[in-house]
């Protein structure tokens, strides 16, 4: 077993030579060591200012002139193009609006209709059987609203359950619970291959991990921006939808944001073209603009996912060392993979009474959450997390364990 100091002192050497240490001064932080990134990002120290600018002059004073003279109308696509790159995109692609669940269920819907669309016969959803509940129960709708069959399958059965009915495919890049991350590229080609399309979920990649959606041609994908990309509580999702595949794009919500003419006001829907299909109704300004002045740590020279990807994998090595070192044989179990292709931004440990071990942790200043029944879930934020924060919640983990 490593000596607490020991490992103290490599905490400290390995945050004296990051290259994105820096950038924590642009979060609002203390003294607490916070591992929830993956659940709530910290706040980013110029949003406060940005979002009064907003609230008091460009509502206060300009009022209904700011959707227009501050850019409220184009904030959707502006804004989607600031998170673009940050998933391998380009721009014109994507559209900030609305809840995670509403874009799957967006999502999910136009990829059934584009595969009837393209022959008879598409009947079945396939859904990760290991997701987030909220994408199961949206699933289970959009399948019994288009008259298909819901095929619950765990990723690596993918392969294997695809046949000439599957229309869609919905899937998690990363396990909300466990931190494993799934190989999009191999899965993606894989759905194609059967004719079907290619939906996903990047809510615990996107800011954390490159995604390459052009890259390994996603169809569409949806991911929320309160995590790794610190938009706030409630901040608006994003959806993509590929450029080839916008004039197919038949949204099971037409609003008359995504008119072709929103202000004809015309009895019958005529959708906009591209991204702007994925749009709906009015969009949350306040959210949408406090979310546009968090993306800003991204412009930080030598800021990129790649740099935060490779931070995030050192992190997490660390983190699985100390609580190796310092941490009883049997108390936890890792339940994330070793593997750096397979692993997310999170480490997940199974652990007896994990509800009231995460509590104690809570208040002795150790901040990530749990699972239910058995697994602490820690999040990290390369862009905030440094390495003496890694060291000390294993260090504290392990004494909290020790009673």
């Amino acid at each position: 077993m490593s000596e607490p100091t020991s490992l103290a002192g490599e905490a400290e050497q390995l945050d004296a030579a990051d290259r994105l240490a820096a950038l924590r001064e642009r979060f609002v932080l203390d003294d607490v060591t916070y591992l929830d990134g993956n659940s709530l990002g910290a706040l980013p120290a110029h949003v406060p200012a940005r979002v009064e600018d907003v609230v008091r002059r460009q509502w206060g004073e300009l009022r209904i002139r700011s959707w227009e003279e501050s850019g409220w109308w184009t904030a959707p696509e502006r804004v989607g193009d600031r998170i673009a790159p940050l998933v391998g995109a380009a721009a014109g692609q994507v559209v900030v609006g609305d809840s995670t669940s509403v874009n799957v269920f967006k999502a999910l819907v136009a990829a059934v209709r584009m595969a009837r669309e393209d022959g008879p016969g598409r009947d079945e959803i396939l859904v990760d059987a290991t997701t987030f509940p909220t994408d199961g129960y949206i699933a289970e709708s959009a399948a019994r609203m288009t008259g298909c069959a819901l095929r619950p399958v765990t990723p690596a059965e993918v392969p294997g359950a695809l046949g000439a009915r599957t229309a869609a495919v919905l899937l998690n890049h990363v396990d909300y619970r466990t931190g494993r991350l799934h190989d999009l590229p191999a899965l993606t080609a894989a759905v194609h291959a059967a004719g079907a399309y290619a939906v996903w979920d990047l809510c615990h990649s996107a800011g954390a991990l490159p995604v390459g959606l052009d890259e390994h041609g996603v169809d569409l994908a949806v991911g929320c921006t309160y995590k790794y990309l610190n938009g706030g509580p409630g901040s608006p999702a994003f959806l993509y939808v590929r450029r080839d595949l916008q004039p197919r794009f038949d949204s099971p919500l037409p609003g008359w944001n995504s008119h072709a003419e929103p202000f004809g006001m015309r009895s019958a829907y005529t959708p906009a073209s591209g991204a702007v299909r994925g749009r709906v109704g009015t969009p949350d300004i306040l959210s949408l603009l406090a979310l546009e002045a968090a993306l800003d740590v991204w412009d930080e020279d030598g800021v990129s996912v790649a740099a935060v990807r490779e931070k995030s994998v050192a992190l997490t090595d660390f983190f699985l060392r100390c609580v190796g070192a310092y941490v009883p044989d049997g108390r936890v179990e890792s339940v994330t993979p070793a593997a750096h292709a397979e692993r997310g931004s999170q480490v997940a440990l199974r652990c007896e009474d994990a509800g009231e071990v995460m509590k104690r942790l809570i208040e002795r200043g150790v901040v990530g959450d749990y699972r239910a029944p058995d697994v602490l879930r820690f999040g990290f934020t390369p862009l905030y997390v440094g390495f003496a924060d890694v060291e000390r919640a294993a260090r504290v983990l392990a004494r909290t364990l020790a009673g």
